[in-house]
């Protein structure tokens, strides 16, 4: 039993951690975030199985969570109007998932035939084709307005209504947690292992006997089926989906997430989600320059941590294991770069803060308010001040990247001087 429990600690950890972040943030605002970070995750995840463990770049993989969110928000409709007899609304995620599956199953067929760059291209293909059906189907899709629906719509268990939002909330958050737990299975099965060998050498898979297609194909619909589960849960959630929750946006939005998490790893995807949803949920608040920000995010990304922030984290994992005490030589190196990163960001976040007040027809007067500071755009000195904060901080990060560098080789021959001993 404790075996067990050792075991399966980690998703124990993480169901604890839904459990009392409620009692932590209990704002609505935060209560709703979380529930969206949740879905979020899963949706994630399930891109995750394309990308990462399957090598298949999707650009259209919102069709199957917007979809799923669609018919989800009809048979909402249709139970309230007594159309149809009622099913338990905590069950309408598999409602979904299944709704997921059926179209990952008869597109994957078609889109999977081709691999690389064609794949790609035939996932953007549908996208499209999603987000103008939008507009033609109305009947089904309601055009701009989208589809609303109220989530109590029955008698539930234990006398849950769903009309709070922390119901609403502990419902996702169940969802994520067996998602999450189904998602890292599949990772450990055959199945799981081929996919990746189809990702890395689909000659060699063919040769050894098996259909590359058919499983990419699999893999497809398996993701689809995740993702839909997301896409109903956002159904309950907001009460409402619209064409933007199966548009190219959204598209580019899960993959922006996942592969800013890191898609090497499976903690990727669920750290890239939660930090994307978070700063899209406040920095929109904030600026309206919000997207190029994700945008530099993304870029810086790719040019220095293409394996993403849980790469990053997970790195240090030989380190820690052989010798925790090695990791204090980093300390003042990955302090001084973390310093020489908020310099340069802050310098260079402000002049775009400033260009785009001038910019906005609708800024009112040319005083703008950065970091509790007035600055006024017609003055010189703003620009001068932030300017060199800028370069100060981009000089410090040329000389402290060097040392980060450094630092961490010399860790690494520690460790490799004593494997060999």
């Amino acid at each position: 039993m404790i075996q067990l429990l050792i075991k399966n600690s980690i998703w124990i950890l993480a169901g604890f951690i839904i459990l009392l972040l409620p009692l932590v943030f209990s704002s609505g605002f935060a209560i709703s975030l979380m529930g969206l970070m949740a879905i979020m995750v899963i949706f994630a995840l399930a891109y995750n199985m394309l990308l990462g463990q399957g090598g298949m770049l999707s650009f259209g993989h919102a069709v199957y969570f917007g979809l799923a969110g669609y018919f989800t928000i009809h048979f909402i409709n249709r139970m309230s109007e007594g159309a149809i007899g009622y099913f338990p609304v905590s069950l309408l995620p598999l409602f979904g998932a299944v709704v997921g599956l059926f179209f990952g199953v008869l597109i994957g067929f078609v889109s999977t035939r081709r691999a690389g760059t064609i794949f790609a291209l035939i996932s953007l293909g549908f996208v499209e084709m999603m987000t103008a059906m939008t507009f033609i189907l109305i009947t089904f899709f309601n055009g701009e307005e989208g589809i609303q629906a109220d989530r109590w719509v029955g008698p539930e268990p234990l006398g849950i209504t769903y009309g709070p939002g922390i119901q609403v909330y502990y419902l996702i958050g169940t969802w994520c947690l067996i998602s999450m737990i189904a998602m890292y299975a599949l990772t450990k099965t055959p199945f799981g292992r081929m996919s990746n060998a189809v990702r890395d050498n689909p000659e060699r898979a063919q040769f050894v006997g098996y259909n590359t297609q058919r499983v990419r194909w699999m893999a497809f619909s398996l993701s689809s089926f995740f993702a839909g589960l997301a896409g109903a849960l956002y159904a309950l959630h907001f009460e409402h989906v619209g064409f933007e929750a199966a548009g190219l946006e959204l598209s580019g939005e899960i993959l922006l997430a996942t592969y800013m998490g890191g898609i090497g790893h499976f903690l990727g995807p669920i750290v890239g989600a939660i930090l994307f949803t978070f700063l899209k949920g406040v920095l929109s608040d904030f600026s309206s320059a919000w997207y190029l920000y994700l945008g530099a995010v993304f870029l810086l990304t790719i040019l220095y941590a293409p394996t993403g922030i849980a790469g990053l984290i997970l790195r240090h994992e030989p380190v820690w294991k052989t010798d925790f005490h090695l990791l204090g030589k980093m300390v003042f190196p990955y302090l001084s770069a973390l310093i020489s990163i908020l310099l340069a960001a802050g310098g260079v976040i402000a002049l775009i803060e400033m260009i785009n007040h001038v910019a906005d027809e609708y800024s009112e007067g040319s005083i703008i308010n950065i970091y509790g500071i007035a600055a006024d755009t017609t003055s010189f000195i703003p620009w001068l001040a932030f300017g060199i904060l800028a370069l100060i901080g981009i000089g410090l990060c040329r000389l402290t990247f060097p040392i980060v560098t450094r630092n961490w080789d010399d860790i690494m021959d520690t460790l490799k001087e004593r494997m060999l001993q």
